[in-house]
């Protein structure tokens, strides 16, 4: 069938090329992967919550009922409390970066960038009311200007200078994380002002324990915390260090072929040793640094577009900056530094047996991966500008008779009468009637995912059922 403004078509590919060439045949279709439960991501909400609690316990307990009889007690004893809130969401916060493979797994990077998004701005609140309170509290019980009782503490207060250095840089990286200000900046270098937080970690630590009420004693109160900031520290160096380490002395990748599969897109094959024992799922994504002088001191996320079998890695990219367009003149050979699998954006985590997968542009790479690994009778929507835009089409249709998917092709302007038709809740419950039972995976352009997901939900798809490719922090 000719390519026409939606179109569905079943074909069988081959290719003689080492590493695929243009359009690499998938290996034999293995068996769906099994589900896998939401039993991990609740019992760390539920640690989350103790932890929570566990931080400002020892407040309570050592306030007797009745002391908060004035203003300035009042005020103080409201910044112990956002005080140990803040101290117990920075410790979370520096653990969601720490890359650690047990929380990848259970939690996944994409729902980890959310929740180290919001936690973020409830820490940043916390902070600032902690500084706020405790300023104002001394000043009233010391009858002192607020600037006054500011220079009695950086005076006076051990470790207070560093302490407001630490509120200096979260407030610094608060303001860099917000989307009209990130969405201006370089990538690099908005992701190198972000790593400054660990400073805040290291600076924030001194006063604690110098001039905090709960932790100034020596006690369990105090062995508890710093327990805390071991816990973290470790997971910190063992995520960041230790892990990648580890997998890329085993692994040792390299890249084999760079093939172009569009003007603007790109696939790398890796070969390496040992790949078949790699733990990885289609739709999962690593950070890739490939060690060339143009490219080695940048790490990108990019997913892998084909299952791992053994032989070879693909991940297919969209030339968008400096950094990708270096990537076409890859050498074969070229080794390549990885940190990952990573996400939980994979056919392991539906809650559903069928699944419709919506991808835009280059948004295919992840779905392509995942489309092996679903159970049969999976959906696929393809959204493109033009036909020289759909990407592994020769590879979609011999999935498509494979897992018996039925894909279609919907091609043209968000604002044509055929792709407006097709992306609206009527549309989708004409070619997928069974929609509000099925999981929907989403990858492609912020635009198209955001009006996908509010089209779905007007279609009575519920939140959980809805699974976002979202790469960093």
């Amino acid at each position: 069938m000719k390519y026409q403004d939606i179109y569905a078509t079943n074909r069988r590919t081959a290719t003689s090329s080492p590493y695929g060439g243009r359009s690499a045949a998938p290996t034999p279709a293995p068996p769906a992967v099994p589900r896998r439960g939401p039993g991990g991501r609740r019992a760390l909400s539920v640690l989350f919550w103790l932890g929570l609690v566990a931080a400002v316990l020892p407040w309570w307990l050592d306030t007797p009922a009745g002391s908060l009889t004035g203003t300035a007690e009042t005020l103080t004893a409201a910044g112990r409390i956002t005080g140990l809130i803040a101290g117990y969401l920075l410790l979370v916060q520096v653990l969601m970066m720490s890359r650690l493979g047990a929380l990848e797994r259970w939690v996944g990077g994409e729902r980890l960038s959310r929740l180290h998004r919001d936690l973020g701005a409830t820490l940043l609140v916390a902070v600032l009311a902690h500084l706020a309170l405790i300023v104002v509290a001394y000043a009233d019980l010391e009858e002192k200007s607020i600037l006054g009782e500011v220079g009695v503490l950086l005076r006076d207060y051990e470790d207070m200078v560093s302490a407001f250095v630490a509120a200096g840089v979260m407030v610094a990286v608060g303001l860099t994380a917000v989307r009209a200000i990130r969405t201006r900046m370089p990538y690099e270098l908005w992701y190198h002002l972000h790593l400054t937080s660990y400073a805040a970690l290291l600076l924030g630590f001194g006063h604690q324990f110098s001039n905090g009420a709960q932790l100034f004693e020596p006690g369990p109160v105090r062995t508890g915390w710093i327990a805390a900031y071991l816990l973290v520290l470790a997971a910190l160096i063992w995520g960041r260090v230790v892990a990648p380490l580890r997998f890329n002395l085993r692994h040792r990748l390299r890249v084999a072929d760079v093939v172009a599969e569009s003007p603007d897109t790109i696939s790398i094959y890796l070969t390496g040793r040992r790949l078949n024992q790699i733990d990885m799922l289609g739709g999962q994504y690593f950070r890739w640094r490939f060690l060339n002088p143009g490219c080695w001191w940048q790490s990108h996320p990019f997913s892998l577009s084909a299952v791992g079998n053994g032989r070879w890695l693909r991940l297919t990219v969209k030339v968008v900056g400096s950094h990708t367009a270096e990537l076409r003149d890859l050498d074969p050979g070229t080794r390549v530094w990885a940190e990952g699998p990573s996400g939980t954006f994979t056919a392991a985590h539906r809650t559903r047996q069928r699944a419709l997968l919506i991808a835009g542009g280059s948004g295919i790479a992840p779905l392509r991966a995942m489309l092996e690994e679903l159970p049969p009778g999976a959906a696929l929507i393809y959204r493109a500008r033009t036909p020289a835009d759909v990407l592994m089409h020769p590879e979609l249709d011999w999935l498509a008779q494979a897992r018996r998917t039925s894909i279609w092709y919907v091609i043209g302007s968000r604002h044509d009468p055929g792709p407006r038709q097709v992306m609206s809740p009527e549309g989708l419950r004409r070619l997928v009637p069974d929609l509000t039972h099925r999981d929907v995976y989403l990858c492609g352009p912020a635009g198209l995912v955001e009006e996908a997901v509010r089209v779905l939900r007007r279609a009575g798809v519920s939140r959980r059922q809805i699974h976002l490719a979202t790469f960093e922090l």
